[in-house]
């Protein structure tokens, strides 16, 4: 496994945001994306959880890859839990892998696709936007950071085209829960491993490290920036909601 993780790191100059190669591959990612939505829509209206199988197959064994990277090649055989997958972006990969055991009919279903088309809409943007993080001196691990997050948009936009998603307020309402257990579990990482995780960004030993909320968290402290950061994860994915509804 060494091998061939080695026979992949492929060195680049870290790409600074918005260079060519940024608006590029996400230009050419974003058509792509929309095309899929368009063609899967049409092709699975009979069997529309299919893509869902399909994404999380290949979230799951890209964030694999990326674990043993980072653990092998970047971090020389020590486990950094700063990567841990379980992130705002990172949800979907264990939703669309839960959606598989799940009776299609179930209330709790519909739920989880309207959790995936705002807050997976949501994540894939605003990383997409703001890349900082994502652009790493690998090719694979920023392929794979951009990849993924491309991934997120595509799955966002299938629940919303193929109706899989609420639209009404109190649908939104019932992904806060959801949301409220990965919150959770992000926190209990963080404080189990006293600070050398930052899981969703809400460690209590350090500001929120998002651009922005950093400055926020240093103005008003540590414990109402993270309160802040959440309650403008929730209208970010209320916003998305609310436009996706009115189309």
């Amino acid at each position: 496994m060494h091998a061939f993780l080695q026979k992949t790191a492929w060195t680049m100059t870290v790409p600074r945001p918005y260079s060519c190669f940024h608006l590029l591959f996400c230009g050419v990612g974003i058509i792509l994306v929309g095309f899929l939505v368009h063609i899967l829509c049409r092709k699975c209206y009979k069997i529309p959880y299919v893509p869902f199988y399909g994404c999380g197959l290949v979230l799951a064994l890209g964030e694999l890859y990326k674990q043993l990277f980072l653990y092998q090649i970047v971090n020389q055989g020590c486990y950094d839990w700063w990567y841990f997958p379980m992130q705002l972006c990172s949800t979907p990969m264990y939703l669309c892998i839960i959606l598989i055991f799940m009776h299609k009919s179930s209330p709790i279903t519909r739920t989880i696709c309207t959790y995936l088309q705002d807050f997976s809409l949501l994540g894939g943007i605003m990383a997409l936007a703001e890349p900082s993080g994502l652009m790493q001196p690998y090719v694979s691990l920023t392929v794979h950071g951009l990849t993924w997050h491309l991934i997120l948009i595509f799955i966002g936009l299938y629940c919303h085209r193929c109706g899989l998603a609420g639209k009404s307020w109190r649908e939104y309402a019932k992904t806060l829960p959801l949301l409220t257990v990965f919150l959770a579990f992000a926190s209990i990482i963080n404080v189990t491993t006293h600070g050398q995780a930052d899981m969703f960004y809400i460690s209590p030993f350090y500001p929120v490290t998002q651009i922005f909320f950093y400055q926020v968290s240093l103005l008003i402290g540590t414990g109402a920036g993270i309160g802040f950061y959440i309650f403008s994860i929730c209208l970010g994915g209320w916003i998305i909601h609310y436009c996706l509804g009115k189309l």
